[in-house]
């Protein structure tokens, strides 16, 4: 019976170290897959704060609160499902045309944003920000959820494209740690940033000259940190749409634009020695960055401009 008893105990060692080693796959998995989505997670804490301009300050935390349930709520219960049938069931060719469409319409987000502060509309909803009530907060939640939607659906697609050669169960796994990590960490981030003011000025409440003197570092240096902030969101939104765009155009057989990031990439990398990995990647961004952009001035022109002339002629 002990002999029993000890083959038993060896056969639940053998599981646990094997439960293990698909726990770490699995958090590795989880780990490439988010890594992939950064840029666009980047996007989505840049672009969080802004929906807590005009609040009052003791609904800033309750309304990022319900942002994040409908985030986490738009990809548990909607995004991750239709992935998961998509990849499972869908001809290999719908996992790039939905990157692609994702793609295309962050480049626009970028170009958009960008046409935005050259043509001084930033400046004119800046001076229209005013504190808010009940039902226009109510319908801002809803708006900014919405928005989460597109780039929660752009994290999970991304995320799914880096874990499709795992098994069903698996993939679904991965893809909730993703949901569940990627929303803690952003709207964990916007939490903190939008609350950062307040802490500076309770510091510059307290008796100590070094804490004033901190407190009120942190209250001049909230407004720059988003105005970084949403410059990095530009970037990251033309960077990660122009490469999602040149890959799955490749994975569809248009190599040629990737073929030729691709090739100077390698030939800065080799001519460089020690730092060319660095400026390979560079020039990849860059480049990246590029095609996103001239994407989306495209898609910008047709949705903001021709509209308009059109609009104008007619008067």
């Amino acid at each position: 019976m002990s002999a029993g008893l000890f083959g038993l105990l060896d056969d639940i060692a053998v599981l646990a170290k094997l439960a293990a080693a698909s726990v770490d796959d699995v958090g590795a998995a989880a780990g490439r897959a988010s890594v992939k989505a950064a840029g666009v997670v980047v996007d989505d804490t840049a672009v969080t704060p802004q929906y807590v301009q005009g609040v009052a300050a003791e609904r800033e935390l309750p309304i990022i609160k319900q942002i994040a349930i409908g985030s986490l709520r738009n990809k548990l219960l909607f995004i991750l499902p239709a992935a998961l049938l998509l990849s499972q069931f869908a001809p290999d060719w719908v996992l790039p045309v939905i990157l692609i469409a994702g793609g295309t319409y962050l480049a626009f987000e970028g170009a958009e944003k960008i046409w935005e502060r050259l043509s001084g509309h930033v400046e004119e909803q800046q001076q229209l920000a005013t504190e808010i009530g009940p039902a226009q907060e109510r319908t801002m939640i809803a708006g900014a959820v919405r928005t989460d939607f597109i780039l929660s659906a752009e994290i999970m697609v991304i995320a799914l494209d880096e874990v499709s050669d795992e098994g069903f169960v698996a993939r679904a796994v991965i893809l909730w740690v993703v949901a569940v990590g990627i929303t803690a960490l952003v709207y964990g981030v916007v939490a903190l940033i939008v609350k950062m003011d307040d802490a500076g000025l309770r510091l510059t409440q307290r008796s100590s000259t070094l804490a004033q003197r901190v407190g009120r570092n942190l209250v001049a240096a909230m407004p720059r940190l988003l105005a970084v902030i949403s410059v990095v969101g530009i970037a990251a939104m033309t960077w990660v749409g122009g490469h999602i765009l040149l890959v799955q155009l490749d994975e569809l057989g248009v190599t040629g634009p990737y073929d030729l990031v691709h090739h100077l990439e390698e030939g800065v990398h080799d001519a460089l020695g020690a730092v060319g990995g660095v400026a390979g990647w560079l020039v990849n961004t860059a480049l990246s960055a590029v095609v996103g952009l001239l994407v989306g001035a495209v898609v910008v022109t047709v949705a903001h401009l021709l509209p308009s002339r059109r609009a104008h002629a007619a008067h």
